[in-house]
């Protein structure tokens, strides 16, 4: 598999800093009046400031490094990253963990796995909250990447882990391109190595779960249509059976954002996600129950909301002083690519919300 794409950062592109992305985010040359505040939208409904509803799912990022180098990755992950998190940030997210009940940790990155302190991170997780729901978003490549990560499925199985992983069609030439050459075969092998152990397999408990994103700049079709879609093609062609599909809206930041003016498509973009604003997914969106750790330990709002490094609006900004009853009635930052997570059904990392 060969991927020589680098991120924006190593790119030194303007777009690799936070603050021009936010700058183009809110460029009325570029948008005419044809995209109105984000904010104003909240208040038409009396939902501005937006608050937390319960603090539920702990989503951390791990770090930025990965093996692949996605076309629309939000994160501007890739092997060219060096941030990583470390083990002193990761026991402080263990005490946390463990002194309050979150019913879900989601651990992402890049690819969470190239982060050599992961599966002890796991394990000590374990130790504190045998119940605790952990997901880890794999990107299915990296099981194949090194001799070292082979036994992950038997891992996963172990320490009962949810997996989802991206898969943004059922042919080699779509998913290739947005994810680079011979992702979609190597994403193919990973499935079937999961399943052999029992993943996404009727009656294992052991859950295996797909996202899906648009490859070109449209928000995706109905997500039950489409799950159906991919078991029946995954199964037939590969044999490979899944749980869930999550069908996610791209959010134009990043790698994506990118994208989108290359190809002249962001004013046009941003009126499709305007025009699908639901007022219904608005009151339901994902960081209403999240809250999301960096990977130096810095807390956010969202995961986007942290590759645009707005940190929550708390006193308590860093894991070291974590406070969770004035976490619980913040007001949550929003801007302009909120409309991603509130157009049509809505979107999160765990699909549609309304």
């Amino acid at each position: 598999m060969s991927n020589p794409v680098k991120s924006l950062k190593a790119q030194k592109s303007q777009l690799g800093e936070s603050a021009f992305q936010l700058k183009v985010l809110n460029d009325k040359e570029l948008l005419g009046n044809n995209v109105p505040l984000f904010r104003d939208k909240l208040e038409d409904i009396n939902l501005f400031p937006l608050k937390p509803t319960k603090l539920e799912i702990f989503q951390i990022n791990v770090g930025k490094m990965c093996n692949q180098v996605c076309k629309h990755c939000h994160v501007d992950a890739g092997p060219d990253r060096k941030e990583i998190m470390t083990r002193e940030t990761m026991q402080q997210c263990v005490d946390i963990i463990a002194k309050y009940k979150f019913t879900t940790l989601d651990l992402t990155g890049g690819a969470p796995e190239m982060n050599n302190n992961f599966r002890w991170f796991i394990e000590e997780i374990r130790k504190v909250d045998a119940e605790i729901k952990i997901i880890v978003r794999c990107n299915l490549t990296i099981i194949l990447a090194n001799p070292k990560y082979h036994d992950l499925p038997d891992f996963f199985k172990k320490n009962n882990i949810e997996v989802v992983s991206s898969l943004p069609a059922t042919s080699a030439s779509r998913t290739d391109s947005q994810r680079g050459d011979g992702v979609f075969d190597d994403s193919i092998k990973a499935l079937q190595m999961l399943n052999a152990v029992g993943y996404g397999v009727e009656g294992t408990g052991l859950n295996l779960n797909l996202v899906y994103n648009p490859a070109g700049a449209f928000l995706p079709a109905g997500q039950a249509g489409l799950e159906k879609e991919f078991k029946r093609v995954l199964k037939t062609k590969f044999n490979i059976e899944f749980n869930s599909l999550f069908a996610i809206t791209n959010i134009p930041i990043s790698r994506y954002l990118d994208y989108l003016l290359v190809s002249g498509n962001y004013a046009a973009y941003m009126e499709k996600l305007v025009a699908a604003y639901n007022p219904v997914a608005a009151s339901n969106v994902m960081c209403r129950n999240t809250l999301s750790i960096g990977w130096d330990g810095y807390l956010y709002d969202c995961d986007f909301n942290q590759m645009l490094e707005l940190k929550v609006a708390a006193k308590s900004k860093h894991i070291s002083e974590f406070d969770y009853d004035e976490l619980s009635n913040r007001s949550i930052i929003v801007n302009q690519h909120c409309y991603g997570c509130t157009a049509g059904a809505g979107s999160s990392c765990g699909g549609e919300v309304a």
